[in-house]
């Protein structure tokens, strides 16, 4: 049940994780802070087009698991629900009513009502009512923050059918560039750990077999397949981007959907799978990693080809403040599981180590709402930027000290296997003040209106979501 690497102490804080395929994965009474609508289950790391579950998945297993979890959407089904949010509850200030459609198929839900469409067909995703009571103990009446976190969350994560449309990409190009005698295509990023949105981009890795990694230069093989891609019907506008870590970035014919494809980066596939792995032990991680990616998108500090913070290095800022609050939100994985993301591990067991990681029973009961502005205040009056390094891998900050080539940084935040510094696209002062003092103003704003309304335009940020194709 647990990996050789943790201790007596450690395991008493771990619950046993129920089937990481099950369609209500997330749906735990004790700590969920949200109604989790049947998180999209990621498929299988063999790559191939992930099949929707069978219809009687969802139904046998709610009856089975009816008493103990008490879960929200039972109530929703029994015709507790209502197309507005619960009274004392404002998910938007708008002078636009919006009105909610139901959706038999639940946001994030394993199926869609629609099922499966063709990468090139046009969808338009009903936008699921908000359940009245879709909140537990998490969300109290009067816990509008809380309420607005969750609801976004919910308006705005990945579907299963948004992960099958990249999946099935991936799929295709992998067939289509003939690359299988020297490569393989593998699917990362927040698509695969579980904190994308519907508009985010989808991360490929191309990785090369043994034989050709040393012989090969990755800007020769990515200008190789710009070429092969560049005649295909499936994607279009295929540009080479010179980086640190050098990608293609193309779209997918008829749709909106990016990618970006980088080759033998597979430090990528272990920090994808470290994130999942959190996201997994800890529910409040997604709905609060989400909201604070939207936030920081809103205000111009989420785009590292800006000189500003990549979608990566925010998420490991959320880690890094739970891992310190007085009670920890969550711990290290990689201290108590370190056999789970040894550095050493082969690509192939990445994602079968990080499963054996079970659910982390956080002493820390604080709400959505509350630990969104803990965020904010943490980074905007606690942390010391000149004199610390945020560092998962340690579940602490580390003096400068520790890292003496980082010492002339802005911001420095450790990856946790290679130990650079992910932060390192923030290397202008202007830039720098301007991300402390978006963090200082929006601490202010929302401790005095308590409303997410706030700090972020809502309503707009759902409507782009929902209409995204």
């Amino acid at each position: 049940m647990f990996p050789q690497g943790a201790s007596t102490t450690q395991r008493s804080r771990y619950r046993p994780r129920p089937d990481s395929m099950d369609p209500y994965f997330y749906q735990h009474g004790a700590v969920d802070s949200y109604d989790v609508r049947a998180h999209d289950t990621l498929p299988p790391y063999d790559w191939k087009p992930c099949p929707s579950p069978p219809p009687h998945t969802r139904r046998d297993w709610r009856k089975r698991k009816h008493e103990d979890y008490g879960s929200p959407i039972d109530k929703r089904r029994r015709g507790d629900d209502s197309p507005h949010p619960p009274s004392g509850h404002s998910l938007i200030c708008h002078p636009r009513h919006r009105s909610f459609s139901p959706d038999p198929g639940l946001a994030g839900s394993s199926r869609s009502s629609s099922g499966f469409d063709h990468p090139h067909s046009r969808v338009h995703p009903c936008v699921p009512a908000i359940p009245r009571n879709s909140m537990n103990h998490h969300v109290h009446d009067n816990d509008q923050l809380s309420f607005q976190v969750a609801c976004l969350f919910e308006m705005c994560q990945q579907q299963h059918s948004d992960l099958c449309r990249k999946e099935t990409c991936r799929s295709l190009l992998q067939e289509d560039m003939r690359v299988c005698t020297m490569g393989q295509l593998y699917m990362t990023g927040s698509t695969m750990s579980g904190l994308a949105c519907r508009s985010s981009d989808a991360d490929l890795c191309y990785v090369l077999h043994v034989s050709f990694q040393k012989k090969m230069d990755p800007i020769a093989v990515l200008s190789s397949l710009q070429r092969i891609m560049s005649s295909m019907n499936l994607v279009e506008r295929v540009r080479l981007i010179r980086a640190t870590v050098p990608i293609l970035r193309f779209k997918e014919k008829g749709s909106n959907l990016m990618f970006d494809l980088n080759v033998n980066n597979i430090v990528g596939i272990r920090n994808t799978f470290l994130l999942k792995s959190y996201a997994y032990a800890e529910p409040r991680i997604r709905p609060l990693i989400l909201v604070i990616k939207k936030w920081a998108r809103h205000r111009q500090i989420n785009d590292a080809s800006q000189g500003t913070l990549s979608s990566y290095t925010l998420a490991l800022m959320v880690l890094h403040y739970l891992q310190t609050l007085e009670k920890p939100v969550i711990p290290s994985l990689q201290m108590d599981f370190p056999e789970c993301f040894d550095p050493s591990l082969e690509i192939d067991m990445i994602p079968e180590a990080a499963q054996n990681i079970p659910r982390y029973h956080s002493r820390n009961q604080s709400s959505l709402g509350t630990l969104l502005l803990g965020f904010l205040g943490y980074y905007a009056t606690q942390f010391s930027w000149n004199n610390n390094v945020i560092s998962v891998r340690a579940g602490k900050a580390l003096p400068r000290h520790h890292h003496p080539n980082w010492k002339d940084k802005l911001i420095c935040v450790e990856e946790p296997f290679e130990k650079k510094n992910v932060a390192r696209a923030v290397h202008k002062q202007a830039k720098f003040d301007y991300i402390k003092s978006q963090f200082f103003e929006s601490w202010l704003m929302l401790r005095r209106e308590m409303d997410l309304n706030s700090i972020l335009p809502v309503q707009e940020i759902i409507d782009e979501e929902t209409s995204w194709q």
